[in-house]
């Protein structure tokens, strides 16, 4: 029987891991600097968190999502996305009850059920932040500043940052009617989805990356915002600039999640297929008080890796030596081989990546497993050095080689740092 992984999911194998490695430290590393501390939430939830949270009309709850009936008759979903299960921690576990605005991050496993593509697979990852309590549009500014900074860091050329303002539900339900009214003439031009979307979600509609050519003269939303969502969206952008983030508004973006206000943006990077998004977010102001929490504006966002991933390589980054062995030990002789157990386990016990043979190979095959591990050095190790006390210290870059005290090895090599 051949077994093989379902459709829409992937094996990380070494060689792989090590740069998913690499852009998750990378992403710790940036959530450190701006005080943003992880959680972690349960990869299933109640199928009613999904619906409340993400929208009844969005394609996630009406199409991808994987729900499933448990043993005890509940309905589960496995989480399609990361913020409503972060918003219902929050809730549960009364955080906002405390005094400070609360900055949270999470990484890991989502899953939709979606047509394959570029970068998009059905169990998929992201990196994702949320900072719950707080209106002001220094928040959604520092937000953006941090998933732009990520970006920058982990080494990725090209990405450039999209904003909008989807106003609040009363900017939007008057907004909703000028759009309408645009979309009933070409109603019959449209995709399927569209005309569904225009029934019960009609700003959605706008979302669409199949018919953007319809939507030429389409009404903006901008134009319909209140006092209190221009002076929000101008601040955002002043504060963007202050930073020097650099920015650009587009008046028809969205976002796929009923959940947002005010502020909406995007990352985007050529290079990855017909899609380019590969990141977003914006402020939810709402969110919580439809979990059942107190009212808690909120702001956050969510960054697909296998797309960050998939950037890196298409671009040939230059990564750090991502698996570089600090020592292979080569032993040579029966008294040799045993010792060399022992200094295998002191180098690692002292900070040290070490390696050794163990199919009995010749000494020019360990030197070429050596080579093949990116070793920095090899400790040779024969019967006549093991008498004498000593070990031959190689350095594979230069191939020097000089012999050092088996009981100094580690502070020989502390030496070389």
């Amino acid at each position: 029987m051949n077994f093989q992984k379902p459709p829409g999911t992937q094996d990380f194998l070494p060689g792989t891991v090590e740069k998913w490695q690499y852009v998750e430290n990378k992403a710790r590393e940036v959530c450190r600097r701006f005080n943003f501390r992880e959680i972690r939430t349960p990869i299933f939830e109640a199928t009613e968190l999904f619906r409340r949270g993400v929208g009844e009309t969005t394609d996630i709850v009406e199409k991808e999502m994987y729900t499933f009936q448990d043993k005890g008759d509940r309905s589960i979903t496995l989480r399609p996305e990361g913020t409503a299960g972060v918003v219902r921690s929050f809730v549960e576990n009364k955080l906002y009850g405390e005094p400070d605005l609360t900055k949270l991050y999470y990484m890991g496993p989502m899953f939709r059920y979606e047509r394959q593509q570029a970068g998009r697979y059905r169990q998929f990852h992201q990196f994702g932040v949320e900072a719950l309590g707080a209106v002001d549009p220094a928040l959604d500014a520092e937000v953006i500043a941090l998933g732009y900074t990520f970006y920058t860091e982990v080494g990725l050329k090209g990405v450039t940052v999209e904003i909008n303002s989807v106003g609040t539900p009363a900017v939007r339900a008057a907004f909703r009617e000028r759009l309408l009214q645009f979309l009933q003439p070409i109603r019959d031009k449209l995709c399927k989805d569209c005309q569904s979307r225009m029934e019960r979600n009609p700003l959605r509609v706008l979302d669409c990356k199949v018919d953007q050519e319809h939507f030429e003269g389409a009404p903006s939303i901008l134009d319909s915002l209140d006092e209190e969502c221009r002076t929000h969206f101008a601040a955002v952008q002043q504060h963007l600039s202050s930073m020097n983030i650099p920015y650009s508004i587009n008046p028809r973006l969205v976002r796929g999640l009923d959940y947002y206000t005010h502020t909406a943006f995007e990352y985007k990077a050529a290079g990855i297929g017909a899609i380019d998004t590969i990141g977003g977010g914006g402020r939810y102001n709402g969110l919580v008080a439809d979990i059942g929490g107190p009212d808690q504006p909120s702001v956050g966002f969510g960054i697909g890796l296998e797309r960050t991933v998939m950037l890196l390589e298409n671009q040939q980054a230059e990564l750090p030596d991502l698996h570089k062995l600090d020592v292979y030990v080569v032993a040579l002789g029966e008294a040799a081989e045993r010792e060399a157990t022992r200094v295998l386990h002191s180098l690692r016990q002292h900070g040290w990546s070490a390696e050794r043979d163990y199919q009995g190979r010749k000494m020019k095959a360990q030197l070429k497993s050596a080579d093949r591990l990116n070793a920095r050095y090899t400790a040779i190790l024969g019967d006549d050095e093991l008498a004498r006390g000593e070990i031959a210290l190689k350095e594979m870059a230069t191939g020097e080689q000089r012999m050092v005290a088996l009981d100094r090895l580690c502070e020989e090599l502390a030496a070389t740092k």
